[in-house]
């Protein structure tokens, strides 16, 4: 397969935000090769890459954007590679979509991915992001992972070549050089279960998620890290009088928080606003520096 080049994607329309204006190009990357001939495209269209898989986790600037949006389309179907002693090995493409993921996993009797229940992104950018919830870890699950960067091309990394945190991945060895990583696919390693158990718990994560959080809201997911281990960057923000707080368009959602929602007319100057307020009001009454969660672009 070719890459397939998109003249002015709207990134309102590509980000669960529904914020931002149209960038230069967007390229779809749906075979692995292909990654070898982004380089020279980037060059030519003229424009800084952004990686976006489903956009659950981007704030974009409502203005023209001078980026070229690159989507890692690689939807290879997940598929048993092996299994051994500590697990099954799950490989599946950086494309395909993280609830269908689950779906595919409970109904084959393979745990450890059931606290992922209800995050809207695709497996590339739960790789990218470390997407987390109820005590499960996307990083804590990769055995391998195959990225291409400008630099060393495409390869496929060991776990111990590759280095997660809170909402981060990096490859150990790609320097600053290397500028940008697509995730092309990951390898997983899972436990075998009850189906019904599995099937149990995803449901009983997607309730706790559906009561307390706005799930079916334009939002980009909680736009702040936690501080610390044990504080809680939306109980800060609560604390502080933010919940249901609006400008605009755009309100800190009554269910939750650390959850920005665009209401349906909102700007992204009333996005960023609104957050620059909660990190001066949270940082005067509890010394906290709350960091983003949430990727502002440009």
């Amino acid at each position: 397969m070719a890459l397939v080049i998109l003249n002015g994607p709207s990134l309102k329309a590509r980000t669960t935000l529904r914020l931002g204006g149209n960038a230069m190009a967007e390229v779809v990357v749906r075979d692995v090769r292909d990654c070898e001939e982004l380089p020279a495209t980037l060059e030519r269209l003229g424009g800084r890459p952004l990686i976006l898989g489903y956009g659950s986790n981007i704030l974009a600037d409502d203005a023209p954007l001078p980026l070229v949006v690159v989507t890692p389309a690689i939807g290879e179907a997940p598929r048993v590679v092996g299994e051994d002693a500590e697990g099954v090995l799950v490989r599946v493409g950086a494309g395909f979509r993280l609830p269908r993921l689950l779906g595919w996993l409970c109904a084959r009797g393979l745990s450890g991915m059931e606290g992922l229940a209800g995050i809207p992104g695709t497996v590339g950018g739960a790789v990218a992001m470390n997407a987390g919830s109820y005590g499960c870890e996307t990083g804590a699950l990769v055995t391998r992972v195959t990225v291409f960067d400008p630099v060393h091309g495409v390869r496929t990394l060991r776990r111990d070549a590759l280095h997660f945190a809170y909402r981060h991945f990096s490859v150990a060895d790609a320097g600053e050089r290397a500028g940008w990583t697509v995730v092309a696919d990951a390898v997983f390693r899972l436990e075998r279960s009850s189906r019904d158990v599995i099937h149990k718990t995803m449901q009983e994560n997607y309730a706790k998620k559906k009561a307390t959080q706005p799930v079916t809201a334009y939002s980009a997911g909680c736009v702040f890290k936690n501080p610390a281990h044990n504080v809680s960057a939306g109980k800060l923000l609560d604390s502080s009088g933010f919940k249901g707080k609006k400008r605009g368009g755009m309100a800190f959602s009554e269910m939750h928080a650390n959850f920005l929602i665009n209401t349906g007319e909102g700007t992204s100057v009333q996005a960023k606003e609104l957050l620059s307020e909660a990190q001066e009001k949270v940082k005067k009454e509890y010394g906290y520096a709350l960091e983003l969660e949430v990727r502002i672009v440009p």
